[in-house]
């Protein structure tokens, strides 16, 4: 079957698009990758926040996908809206790698280490309210640009150290300078961070069947109840909430498995922050129905206000 991908242009999401060209080839596809620019990638000199970000790294690609020029787009999972178009399907999530964030510098070994009213290089409004809350000291300094151009800034000491996940590093060899990947109990990824989205056109059931073997069941069950949780509190992927699911082990039962949800909203100005941490065991839990309830659990314990404040209400669009 010949199979056109479409992909932004950078360098991390051609990797990833030509990963998954390589894997389908083997199945014996032809595959081909189409570039196609997004508005978020125009629009590199203004913050995320000031423009939102709703689906401004994937609309120009499903228009593309609408139209038939393409018969598959590869995101970064964490860029795809909670719910998507109409005449959209996710088709599969392959196995997610490293979904942690991870703290970059050059001269200073962790976060912990940083000196007092250090500067730190993010676009992401979810790391600086967490970084706030960990750091009130901290100045926050707003940066956009692909992963190399992050890191000539840094080189250039225009910061002292930059937050980035941990996967587009690891993905492109780029993690000289990575000195701590931080744990998600502390520092709470984005929902679908490390994971990558196939989406089809819905009905198109040969595309289907042609990615069926990309699922990842583990990674699927993870990355719906994160999404559910941030579908649940209203956001998107420029909002101070991180939500991380993960399959764990009891400590006083190994043998016994369980799913743990993690969940933080957090101001980036003042640096309050509200957390949940809950279990479920492995067998007869609904990932939607988890992250549901962490959602709810974080508004009975007050992030309604602070995603209000951030310019998000609860359970409307973000």
């Amino acid at each position: 079957m010949k199979l056109r991908i479409g992909s932004r242009g950078s360098q991390l999401a051609l990797w990833q698009a030509n990963h998954i060209a390589e894997l389908l080839r083997v199945q014996g596809h032809e595959v081909e990758i189409q570039i196609i620019k997004t508005t978020g990638d125009r629009l590199q000199d203004v913050s995320l926040a000031e423009v939102g970000s709703k689906g401004m790294f994937t609309k120009e690609i499903e228009d593309a996908l609408a139209a038939g020029h393409i018969d598959l787009a590869v995101h970064s999972l964490k860029d795809l809206p909670t719910e998507l178009p109409a005449g959209f399907a996710l088709a599969a999530t392959p196995p997610r790698v490293d979904p942690r964030d991870v703290f970059v510098s050059i001269e200073y070994a962790s976060l912990a280490e940083l000196p007092r009213h250090a500067r730190v290089g993010t676009s992401s409004q979810r790391r600086r309210a967490q970084l706030k809350a960990l750091r009130r000291d901290i100045e926050t300094v707003e940066f956009r640009g692909n992963v190399d151009t992050r890191l000539r800034k840094l080189a250039e000491g225009q910061v002292d150290a930059i937050l980035l996940a941990a996967a587009g590093l690891d993905r492109l060899g780029k993690t000289d300078n990575v000195r701590e990947r931080l744990d998600p109990k502390n520092f709470c990824p984005a929902p679908g961070q490390g994971a990558l989205g196939i989406e089809i056109r819905h009905g198109d059931v040969e595309t289907l069947a042609a990615v069926a073997f990309l699922n990842h069941a583990d990674t699927r069950f993870a990355v719906t109840a994160e999404r559910a949780a941030l579908a649940a509190l209203g956001g998107g992927c420029q909002v101070p909430i991180g939500i991380h699911c993960r399959s764990s082990f009891a400590e006083d039962i190994p043998a016994v498995s369980w799913w743990e949800i993690f969940g933080v909203v957090a101001s980036p100005d003042s640096g309050q922050i509200v957390r949940v941490h809950l279990h479920a065991p492995r067998q007869n839990t609904d990932p939607a129905s988890l992250g549901r309830e962490a959602a709810e659990v974080l508004l009975a314990d007050g992030a309604g206000p602070l995603l209000v404040a951030a310019g998000n209400i609860a359970g409307g669009a973000a």
